[in-house]
């Protein structure tokens, strides 16, 4: 017979658990796409010195989330990420790990055993919070490797603006530059210089704009650097290629740092497994003097 305080607690993980499968099945449903965001990248503002936009309003059905977490908007950015995908990957991790623990009391079930109904009740709550935190942690790992990346084929992208000066002006060096390599990076710089192209502005405020979205401050010094030579005239090939040099530094730096703290955790197994084999090596003599 049920006791009277355990039947709150198993109505609780009942609705807690249909709850969690509920709103799982509902974001498997096809939903309508939101229309503002869209709208917004295709006709962006052509105000160079205008703020970054906030993030709007008209999201999917997880936009209030908005309110209560820090939306990583510069790691979503360089991802080519929307804030609406975000929330809902950490909405949906949340509501995975809601359900995991209602569904392995139900496996363990079927097995023959009975566990206690509070486990999901309690464990619910804390699976959905480590899940929401390792979406989130996902992002921001991938955003910092997506990062390194961009760093290293700009300094390429460096080299070509340096090549190309020595036969055209400013404007038309970084346009060739964006269009002799492939790959992500290069893309997106050329999609600002087409930006900048079709909105008839210069070309490094929309590279200033592009830096301060990503995050990556090798592109803001870059474009200011773009600005000084076309405002004035002034010869940047020499600057230019001490800043690629100087990235390479600090790359080389980052990955030696990189290499030595992978060292450092591939050797705490070898020494776990010396002291293992030593106690094995010396309980059998302690135990003889013993």
């Amino acid at each position: 017979m049920i006791l009277s305080w355990e039947l709150p607690l198993a109505v609780a993980g009942g609705a807690v658990a249909g709850g969690g499968l509920f709103l799982f099945v509902r974001e498997l449903m096809p939903a309508t796409p939101s229309l503002g965001p869209t709208l917004a990248r295709l006709q962006p503002s052509v105000d160079v010195h205008a703020p970054l936009p906030r993030i709007s309003n008209a999201l999917g059905s997880w936009g209030w989330l908005a309110k209560y977490i820090t939306v990583p908007t510069k790691e979503l950015a360089i991802l080519g990420k929307g804030t609406d995908a975000y929330l809902t990957s950490i909405a949906m991790s949340a509501i995975a790990g809601l359900v995991a623990p209602a569904v392995l009391v139900f496996a363990l079930s079927l097995g023959g055993r009975t566990p206690h109904f509070v486990l999901p009740v309690l464990l619910g709550p804390v699976c959905a919070a480590l899940f929401a935190f390792m979406a989130h942690r996902d992002v921001l790992s991938k955003a910092s490797v997506a990062r390194r990346e961009f760093s290293r084929a700009f300094c390429t992208y460096l080299d070509l603006v340096v090549l190309e000066l020595t036969a055209a002006g400013p404007v038309q060096a970084m346009e060739r530059a964006a269009k002799i390599c492939h790959g992500w990076v290069f893309e997106r710089i050329d999609a600002a210089l087409m930006t900048a192209q079709m909105q008839m502005t210069f070309p490094w405020d929309q590279l200033r704009l592009l830096a301060e979205e990503i995050g990556v401050t090798d592109l803001h010094d870059f474009a200011a650097i773009m600005r000084s030579a076309g405002d004035s005239g002034a010869h940047v090939q020499t600057t230019l290629h001490e800043q690629a040099e100087s990235q390479r530094d600090r790359q080389r730096t980052d990955a030696l740092a990189r290499a030595e703290a992978i060292s450092a955790r591939l050797e705490m197994p070898a020494a776990l497994l010396v002291i293992v084999l030593a106690i094995f090596m010396i309980f059998p003599i302690m135990a003889r003097l013993g």
